[in-house]
Order: C-alpha cells, then sequence, then structure tokens
C-alpha cells in the first residue's frame, strides 16, 4: 500500500478520527481534542503515517475560510458597524494587556527579547475557530452575543494582519511602509468592490438561475475562495476575504441556504486543521517548553475571561453576557500558529519559542473547550439543558 498517497492519509485521518471522535462522545469529551491527539499519534513525532503536513496544513486553511465565509452570511451589515464602533476599543486594550502578559513570562523563561515579543504577540488573539465552532448557530449568532464575538475577532484579525507584516518584513519593530500603506488603502476599496459587485452582477445571476441549486452552490464556493484570494494578493489575509465575500451576500435572500449547504463542507477541512495543529508539534521538545507553556497557558486561561470581562462591563455589556464572552475567548488563536511559523520560518524565533507558542495553543484549546462544553450553551454541551445547535 502506498503510505504516501494522499488517499491513504485521508483513510488514515478520517477513519481515525470518526474512532477516536466515538469514544470521546462516549466519554463526553470535545471531538476536536480527538482530532490533535489522532494528529500527534499517526503524525510525523509519532507513528509516522502521515507526513505531508504542509499539504494537510494548506488544506485545513480552507475550513477557516469557510468558517469565516458561513460568519459573513450571517452577520447584518449595520448591525456589525454598530458592534464594531463598542468592540474596538475592548479588543485593543485587552490585546496589550495579552501581550504583557506573554512578553513577561518568556523573559523571565530566559528568552531573548524578539522571542519574547513575538511570544507577546501570539498571545493576543483568541481562537475563531474555538468560539465560533462552539456558538450555537441558530441561538446566538443572531444575537448581541455573537455579534460581539465577532466583531471583537475581526478586530483582532486586522491587528494579526499587521503583526505578520511585520514578521515578514524580515525584523521585529521594522515594517515596509508601502506594504502598510497599501494594505489601509486596499481594505476599503475592497469593501467596495464586494459590495458593488454582489449588487451589480451576482444577485442578479442568483435570481436568474436559483432552480439550479448545484450552480447556487459552485457560485458560493467562487465567490467566497476568489474573494479570499483576492484580499490575500492585495495584502489582506484571506480571512478577511472570505468574510467580506459573506457579509457581502448576507443581505440576499438566499444566504441562508448557501450557509447550511456549506456547514458539511467547513467541518471536513476543520477536522484538517485541528488534525496538522496535533501532526505538527514536536513532541521530542515537550520537555524542554513544558513548564514555561504551562505557566503561559494557565495564566492565558484566568487573565483573558477576568480582563474582557471587565472591559465589556465598561462598555455596558451585562454580567452574564461579559462572563460568557470572557470564557468563549479564553484561549489563544490559529493566528498565534501562524505567526509562530512565520517567524520561525524568517528565523527571528528558534524552536523552542515557536514550539512554545504551539504548546500553549495546544493547551489553551482543549482546556478552553472544557469550560465551554460544561458551562456555556453550546453544540456539544455535555449538559442537555445546554445544548443548542
Amino acid at each position: 500500500m502506498d503510505t504516501s498517497s494522499i488517499t491513504f492519509a485521508f483513510f488514515l485521518i478520517f477513519s481515525g478520527a470518526a474512532v477516536l471522535a466515538s469514544v470521546a462522545l462516549y466519554t463526553r469529551q470535545p471531538m476536536l481534542i480527538a482530532y490533535i491527539i489522532l494528529g500527534a499519534l499517526i503524525g510525523p513525532y509519532g507513528l509516522a503515517y502521515v507526513t505531508d503536513l504542509q499539504l494537510l496544513s494548506d488544506i485545513a486553511q480552507f475550513g477557516i475560510i469557510f468558517l469565516l465565509f458561513l460568519l459573513g452570511l450571517d452577520m447584518q451589515p449595520q448591525a456589525l458597524l454598530s458592534t464594531l464602533k463598542k468592540a474596538s476599543w475592548v479588543a485593543i486594550i485587552s490585546s496589550v494587556v495579552f501581550a504583557a502578559i506573554g512578553y513577561a513570562v518568556a523573559w523571565l523563561f530566559g528568552f531573548i527579547h524578539a522571542e519574547a515579543m513575538v511570544i507577546g504577540a501570539a498571545m493576543m488573539f483568541s481562537s475563531t475557530i474555538i468560539g465560533i465552532k462552539l456558538l450555537p448557530t441558530t441561538v446566538l449568532h443572531h444575537r448581541h452575543m455573537g455579534e460581539m464575538m465577532i466583531g471583537l475577532l475581526l478586530i483582532q484579525d486586522v491587528i494579526a494582519i499587521f503583526v505578520l507584516l511585520i514578521l515578514l518584513s524580515g525584523d521585529v519593530g521594522e515594517f515596509d511602509l508601502m506594504i502598510l500603506g497599501k494594505t489601509i488603502i486596499a481594505l476599503p476599496l475592497f469593501i467596495a468592490f464586494a459590495v458593488l459587485f454582489v449588487k451589480y452582477i451576482l444577485l442578479n445571476l442568483i435570481q436568474k438561475f436559483d432552480r439550479f441549486h448545484e450552480y447556487i452552490f459552485l457560485l458560493a464556493i467562487g465567490w467566497c475562495l476568489g474573494l479570499a484570494e483576492a484580499a490575500h494578493a492585495v495584502g489582506l489575509s484571506a480571512e478577511i476575504g472570505a468574510f467580506i465575500a459573506g457579509i457581502s451576500l448576507a443581505t440576499s435572500p438566499i444566504s441562508q441556504y448557501i450557509a447550511v449547504n456549506l456547514k458539511p463542507l467547513r467541518d471536513f477541512f476543520l477536522v484538517l486543521f485541528f488534525f496538522s495543529l496535533g501532526a505538527r508539534f514536536d513532541l521530542t521538545l515537550l520537555a524542554d517548553i513544558l513548564v514555561p507553556a504551562a505557566v503561559l497557558a494557565v495564566l492565558i486561561l484566568l487573565i483573558k475571561p477576568i480582563t474582557y470581562y471587565g472591559l465589556l462591563r465598561n462598555v455596558s455589556e451585562r454580567k452574564l453576557l461579559a462572563w460568557d464572552i470572557g470564557f468563549r475567548l479564553g484561549q489563544i488563536s490559529e493566528f498565534s500558529l501562524l505567526i509562530a511559523y512565520v517567524a520561525a520560518g524568517t528565523s527571528l524565533i528558534g524552536t523552542e519559542a515557536s514550539h512554545l507558542i504551539q504548546a500553549t495553543a495546544i493547551i489553551t484549546f482543549i482546556i478552553s473547550s472544557y469550560i465551554v462544553i460544561f458551562n456555556c450553551m453550546t453544540p456539544i454541551a455535555v449538559s442537555d439543558k445546554l445544548r443548542r445547535d
């Protein structure tokens, strides 16, 4: 049997995921933990049955893109703009707090200044995947909590783009002003293009051929991936492009039909995302970074909910809502992983610093998921009282 083929890799991933997910459900554990464990077991640092991690990582990126596209489809533009005004200061102040925590811990454990800065930057963001995947679609996406969470995550995505621009310039603390200016100018022009294209072309095509469901499916995927790639080309992120693609279609009467039909495709790629997360972690380095990773993870898990709670209460959010959002965003992000990979690839940080960020991500992903499924409304909650689709 050709163990290097993509077919064999997919067989192992999805068959193994089905087995471990069954065990997870019987033992009332989050399924995403099963995917991470599977990656560690059969990835290159485990049994080495699946070794082409770059390909799987690239494929898994589609899961994040489709997730942001579906989020956009569920958001009304006017409600989002109103929420962004309130969420902006919360996102900025909290990012500074979390970056300071990451820098302080890294410095205390002996990492050099540049590495401590990158580790601090990686702590600023919360996971879009964890936050939104555990958010009940029909219950909360159309409520204020969903709007506030998405507003915070979007602002964090913009901050993450600036961090990545600095890292890609080759030196911490420096960045290319031309690239930065291009990005600032590109965003409003990109949004305007999306809105006009949908209004004058896409909606007319949907109205004319709405009887052909296959065509609507293809048109939605093409629009999502087209704007994602276009956003990446002009210096934005593919995720922001996908979100703009979704929200530009949100006012269409067919938006919910598209959202329902794309969810299985999103979930397919998200399995690959969590698998690649576990598979890319070098277990032989765990002993060297376990203590700082544990300290950093505990601080993040404790301080993030408290910080979000205080800041959200300060902008007049209800106590229950502030705690709920704080717990749902109480981890670091897939952007943190991207920062670790980019910084290591440009030699700004060493292997240990990169794995410290990865280990912190895995720990906070797992523990944060447990906190949410045991205490908040979610599709995979342990309690029937909290379970909402």
